[in-house]
């Protein structure tokens, strides 16, 4: 099927692609410099016209172009981090093209203005919190080849595991912010274009549901963000925004390296009058690596590989002079080996989307979107025996799954200082674990349930006179029912247990305030409550690592965040030098947490729980450095001490109070320095994770580990560029699990590759 699949895949590319091309009649082109004249790399360059919007980005000359636009007329704005905006209108009359000299005047220090992790387009620095952008040129500069490797380099981001989405299964790509802790089910809500983008049945991530060609930028916000997003939100955001249509566009990357790993990612746009389409693909294939250590290796270790294939296809119409409705699909599949010849997993997934953006007038913007998806899991489990050398089935499990939601969301502007934000949504689960069972008293169990969970938010912004506040609510509720659970034992009658309905209110304030104190100088503090309720994943499905069995629990309580930060942003050297220091503080109250039960030699039994509360306390540290226009230095570092401070009832039989919350690192520091020169261009990364606990009760130790990444290439034309990247330089086999046989990470990664633009995108930058 996967080969199908891909072939069908590429003939959709190239049948695109004899389509693609179209008359360029105008063109807008342009240099933005500071009041020095020195020009401005990164800038956001938005060009306006009654047809829609279009956006780009300034290259290393600081200039922008828009090379097929249907007229003249509109309004160009200019946006990037320590200038204030501007904005002007052009109407060259009877001119063919429009070249411009715009100049920016330094602003206060404040956030990155960027486009918030929500569909209703507020800033990331007045939806408030610690925000991080990694643009479209900084993932084309950063040696990663999956999404989540490049999401490590932000402070405060992990998954449950230290392995990567390359070979691990994909329920350990639930995501954490801010020591939140590590479970199968992200506590942290992912979005991709306002849509929910993680498993609705068990909160985990297919990062490889969005071609890489087609991300935009990828913006992260730490702190508890339920006041706006609702339910998962409780450590923060991590939202992908794909390319808009708004020009004839094409971008290709492809890649081979060792392990047999092959990469092609595909997006291309067209434009014609009022309607825009996209398609997107991405094709990825590894061999992968043996993940336990060889002095342990036996009979049953195998390379835990993976494949995948995601196919996304978009079309738009403009509606009025700044109206537009659109519709897109798209369709991802995968399948992987995670490390013996039995255990293996695999995944379908369809997903469609209406959307409707309208703007009344010049003070409202109206946003409503409805989705849906539906898919299903297969995994196998099975029991090793001490040696490796045999193994059994023990669980042959089946999960369909469906989702169907929808959001509106009105921002109005009263004026110059004050800007309104309210909206709604509501998203019904349905999903299933139907398992055929090889050991124990059962030969199948069959479990499964609904929710539904709807919520209305108000936000007020207010910025005036080197003051930002934000004040605002959302109140959620969410019904969990027809849960039950049907057992069919070896000998004897079925037995159908039904559980009762359950439902439940939250409430999500957030107060938010920003100071600035002159040109380069700002501090900042916030207040927020969040919540996250459990999936259907954590009620009602068992699931089994190696020797390790978790049983499911149909009566947890959803979880609740109560946090704080204070934080200050500095910028000096001209700008060139950014700094932002923020210290966090947050309690959770009946975190969910998988509680040892039993252990034994040959079988470690645990079941999701409840706990009284953990607390979680540190310090996040972010800085850039503009050491030349082609030069960039960026790091940062993160100090988490997450811990139980109550555990009422001793349920598993140790006391948990006074230690660490499993899965997170005391310490972690990443560092990057970029060079986006012509036509040469590289990149070394860094990262170093402390020790961590891969259990409750802290007795299976992940020691520390460091690696480093680099990446180097030439444009060898002005749209094409070859590259050399090579993950985890010094081959560091670090540690990602103890189930309780050790599990390594993977080995060095060498791939060689080739990227093309048309027209050129701006040259590789982060912008931190």
């Amino acid at each position: 099927m996967f080969n199908t699949l891909s072939r069908n895949l590429l003939v959709t590319v190239c049948v695109f692609c004899t389509s693609w091309a179209v008359a360029q009649t105008y063109r807008v082109a342009g240099v933005v410099r500071d009041n020095s004249g020195t020009v401005i790399v990164g800038a956001e360059v938005v060009f306006n016209q009654s047809t829609g919007e279009r956006i780009t980005l300034t290259n290393e000359g600081g200039e922008f172009l828009f090379p097929s636009v249907d007229d003249l007329v509109g309004t160009i704005s200019i946006a990037t981090s320590g200038f204030l905006p501007n904005q002007r209108p052009i109407n060259p009359a009877n001119e063919t093209s429009s070249h411009l000299q715009i100049v920016l005047r330094p602003s206060a220090a404040s956030e990155q203005v960027i486009v918030a992790a929500s569909p209703n387009s507020v800033r990331l620095s007045e939806s408030s919190g610690s925000s991080i952008l990694l643009s479209q040129s900084t993932l084309n500069g950063t040696p990663s080849l999956r999404v989540d490797d490049a999401l490590r380099q932000v402070p405060g981001f992990s998954l449950l595991r230290r392995s990567t989405s390359r070979t691990a299964n994909p329920t350990t790509q639930g995501v954490s912010l801010r020591g939140t802790g590590g479970s199968g089910a992200s506590r942290a809500l992912v979005l991709a274009d306002g849509i929910p983008l993680a498993d609705p049945f068990g909160g985990w991530v297919y990062w490889n549901r969005i071609p890489r060609t087609a991300i935009e930028s990828l913006e992260v916000l730490r702190g508890g963000g339920s006041n706006l997003y609702g339910s998962s939100a409780l450590g923060g955001v991590v939202q992908i925004l794909t390319r808009d249509p708004q020009e004839p566009a094409l971008s290709m990357e492809a890649s081979f390296g060792n392990e047999r790993s092959s990469e092609f990612s595909f997006w291309a746009s067209n434009r014609w009058k009022r309607w825009d389409y996209s398609v997107a693909t991405e094709l990825f294939h590894t061999d992968g690596f043996l993940l336990v250590p060889s002095s342990v290796r036996g009979a049953v270790d195998t390379a835990a590989n993976s494949q995948d294939a995601t196919v996304s296809a978009a079309m738009g119409r403009s509606i009025g002079a700044r109206g537009r409705i659109f519709g897109r699909g798209n369709f991802f599949t995968e399948s992987r080996n995670n490390g013996t010849h039995l255990q293996t997993n695999d995944t379908r997934v369809a997903e469609g989307v209406l959307g409707v953006d309208l703007q009344p007038g010049l003070s409202d913007t109206l946003m409503l979107r409805a989705f849906g998806d539906a898919g299903s899991y297969n995994q196998t489990f099975s029991s090793i025996s001490a040696d490796r050398n045999s193994e059994t089935v023990v669980n042959l499990q089946h999960v369909p799954e469906q989702v169907v939601g929808a959001t509106a969301q009105w921002i109005h502007s009263l004026n110059s200082a004050n800007t309104l934000v309210a909206g709604g949504d509501f998203s019904q689960v349905f999903g299933s674990s139907n398992e055929a069972l090889f050991s124990g008293p059962n030969q199948a169990r069959d479990s499964g349930g609904r929710q539904l969970r709807t919520g209305w938010f108000g936000e007020d912004i207010f910025h005036r006179g080197g003051w930002n506040v934000v004040l605002g609510a959302r109140v959620d509720f969410w019904r969990n029912y027809r849960g039950q659970v049907l057992t069919v034992p070896t000998s004897g009658q079925p037995t159908l247990t039904t559980f009762p309905a359950r439902s439940d209110l939250a409430l999500s304030p957030r107060l938010s305030v920003l100071r600035s104190l002159g040109e380069r100088l700002a501090v900042t503090g916030s207040f927020y409550r969040a919540f996250r309720s459990p999936t259907l994943n954590e009620l009602y499905r068992t699931f089994r690592v190696g020797n390790v069995s978790t049983l499911n629990n149909p009566s947890l309580a959803a979880e609740r965040l109560t946090g704080a930060e204070a934080g200050l942003r500095m910028a000096a050297l001209d700008q060139k030098l950014n700094l932002r220091g923020t210290f966090f503080w947050s309690d959770i109250v009946e975190p969910i947490t998988n509680v040892t039960l039993s252990s034994t030699p040959t079988l470690i039994t645990r079941q999701r729980q409840n706990l009284g509360r953990t607390r979680s306390r540190g310090l996040e540290l972010d800085g850039s450095l503009n050491v030349h226009p082609s030069l960039q230095l960026y790091a940062g570092y993160t100090f988490t001490h997450a811990t139980v401070v109550e555990y009422p009832g001793n349920p598993g039989g140790i006391n948990l109070v006074g230690l660490d919350v499993p899965q997170v690192p005391r310490n972690v520091f990443t560092w990057g320095l970029v060079y986006s020169g012509s036509p040469w261009f590289a990149s070394v990364t860094g990262r170093f994770v402390g020790e961590q606990f891969d259990d409750d009760q802290n007795q299976f130790v992940l020691h520390r580990f460091y690696t480093a990444d680099f990446q180097v290439g030439r444009a060898v034309r002005q749209n094409l560029q070859l590259f050399l990247a090579v993950e985890n330089t010094f081959n560091q086999r670090y540690e990602t699990a103890r189930t309780p046989t050790v599990n390594l990470g993977p080995p060095a990664l060498v791939r060689v590759g080739v990227r093309m633009n048309l027209p050129t995108k701006p040259s590789t930058r982060l912008t931190p």
